[in-house]
């Protein structure tokens, strides 16, 4: 006998292809790391908003679309069916070095 859709927070939900929970950031963060080679992978979120911050050598000489598409095709149906949103930073290796490095610079260098 075939299992109905049961309606949770406001979506579809059959508990044969997706669970019943909302992913943690450490669940987003591995299904990211599970269909993209990351060199630097950090997640933050509260179960539907996630912001990441990604870092690949396959994103070189890519534009920002073309990363995040990159990243949407590696979490595949679960961005339309468990992420509500993902805000993400996708950079190279040499620009998150770059962006590490102007971090530590003082913000009023003395002179």
């Amino acid at each position: 006998m075939p299992i109905a859709p049961q309606c949770t927070a406001r979506r579809f939900y059959n508990p044969r292809t997706m669970p019943s929970t909302e992913p943690t950031a450490d669940e987003v963060r591995r299904f990211i790391a599970a269909g993209l080679d990351c060199e630097h992978l950090e997640v933050e979120g509260d179960g539907r908003h996630f912001f990441a911050t990604i870092v690949a050598v396959e994103f070189e000489g890519r534009s920002r679309v073309t990363r995040h598409q990159r990243v949407y095709a590696a979490l595949g149906d679960r961005m339309r069916e468990q992420i509500h949103a993902l805000s993400m930073k996708t950079l190279t290796p040499a620009e998150w070095h770059a962006s590490r490095a102007a971090d530590d610079r003082p913000a009023h260098p003395s002179h």
